[in-house]
């Protein structure tokens, strides 16, 4: 048997969703292995397990062909100084989570180096840019996936991959306590609940939110829907005070902060202030909170949210939902000629059907994702929580074990050869 003591190990995540997965392999790998190093790029979740970061993530948190142009010179500084910083302190092995674009081309250097390498995640060559697969062989040992249907190309390439599940459908029940999540909340009993998430990324917030809210205020105006109201959760504190400043700028005025959960802040808005109390119009009343947001899904009857990792969390949540986005124009184009798969959103790919609307661009508009809601809210969803379940459980397969038991095996042969 190996000694398991004292690995240098490397971790880069380059966004909020890539954080919460290498923090479950991470506390995995603190048990194997008591007295490892971490260092490397993080949020709060591994920096909270004590992961060194060299940089701010939120720096590497930029999407679409377009956006990352603005922000290259940084993002090409950043991903040198990882390059040097980890060629003068080689790890015993490097874990690039997500960010393919940053982490291949730091896991290639590496690996010419002879740094073990693993990518978690696969990059999306099912679905565009099926070629990168050679630059993901030169620059990898193992890729761990987290969708089941990755496997055939990787196969079909001869490249090392391992399917380990999703650390998420592991975390959440396969039947969430709604009721518990609503109590939470403070949610009104007879109140239709809608969840909005517009997005992790600072540029989706100040898209997609406007759009978001406008929707809302239609549903609110419907009269076959007595009572909405609405939770927002922030991804992270400094998208909690953009929400904050852009639900001001809409008009809303911050009224009190909920005993119950001390993290929420309600604010409630009328058309104008005293039309609305002369004309009796109910208010629309939003929490915007520092909670998980899956405990807001979980206590929402339907979920509008930006297209992306949420959607597959909203999936396991068990709550119905419309996914929308919008890129720049020419972003755009450019996934139009390149994009393979019929659907964008995680459930639709992972069931091979339409199985939630999705809405990109012009169609994502406040009058369309109202009338999609509201079918939502008022309509029987009991067979798509059938579906939503059975997808569940195809993903439950202990990811973080999985994962970590993967690049324990890398590790403990990189000791027997030394």
């Amino acid at each position: 048997m190996v000694d398991k003591k004292g690995p240098r190990i490397a971790i880069v995540a380059g966004e909020a969703s890539g954080d919460i997965l290498a923090a479950g392999f991470m506390k995995q790998l603190q048990a194997i292995y008591p007295d490892a190093e971490f260092e490397g790029i993080g949020g709060k979740h591994l920096t909270g397990l004590g992961l060194q970061s060299l940089f701010d993530m939120e720096e590497l948190s930029v999407m679409g062909l377009v956006e990352v142009l603005k922000h290259l010179p940084r993002l090409l500084h950043i991903r040198k100084s990882v390059i040097q910083h980890f060629t003068k302190n080689p790890p015993d092995i490097y874990i690039g989570v997500d960010a393919p674009d940053f982490n291949l081309a730091v896991e290639s250097k590496l690996k010419l180096q002879g740094v073990q390498t693993i990518h978690y995640v696969s990059p999306t060559v099912w679905a565009w840019r099926e070629k990168r697969i050679h630059k993901i062989a030169k620059a990898t040992n193992l890729v761990l996936g987290i969708f089941p249907f990755e496997a055939d190309i990787y196969q079909t390439y001869s490249v090392p991959y391992q399917y380990v599940g999703h650390t998420m459908a592991d975390s959440i029940p396969l039947h969430p306590d709604k009721s518990a999540m609503r109590d939470k909340f403070g949610c009104h009993a007879e109140a239709k609940v809608l969840a909005i998430l517009p997005g992790s990324r600072a540029r989706e917030v100040d898209t997609l939110l406007p759009d978001f809210f406008s929707t809302a205020q239609i549903l609110t105006e419907d009269t076959e829907l007595k009572a909405l109201e609405l939770l927002i959760p922030a991804a992270n504190s400094a998208r909690e005070h953009q929400i904050h400043a852009m639900l001001t700028n809409f008009g809303l005025k911050k009224i009190a902060t909920d005993d119950r959960a001390d993290k929420n802040a309600v604010y409630t808005l009328y058309r104008s202030e005293q039309d609305g109390i002369d004309k009796g119009l109910a208010s629309i009343q939003v929490k915007v909170s520092s909670e998980a947001a899956r405990d807001v899904m979980i206590a929402a009857d339907s979920v509008l949210l930006a297209s992306g990792t949420a959607s597959l969390e909203a999936m396991l949540c068990k709550t119905p939902m419309v996914v929308a986005y919008k890129m720049s124009k020419l972003t755009h184009m450019i996934m139009k000629r390149l994009y393979k798969p019929d659907y964008f959103s995680l459930p639709n790919i992972l069931a091979n059907k339409a199985l939630v609307p999705e809405l990109l661009q012009e169609e994502a508009n406040p009058k369309a994702m109202a009338n999609l809601l509201k079918s939502l809210l008022l309509g029987d969803n009991s067979q798509l929580i059938v579906e939503f379940t059975d997808l569940h459980r195809s993903l439950q397969i202990d990811a973080d074990r999985q994962a970590a038991n993967a690049i324990a095996s890398l590790l403990d042969k990189q000791q027997e050869k030394s």
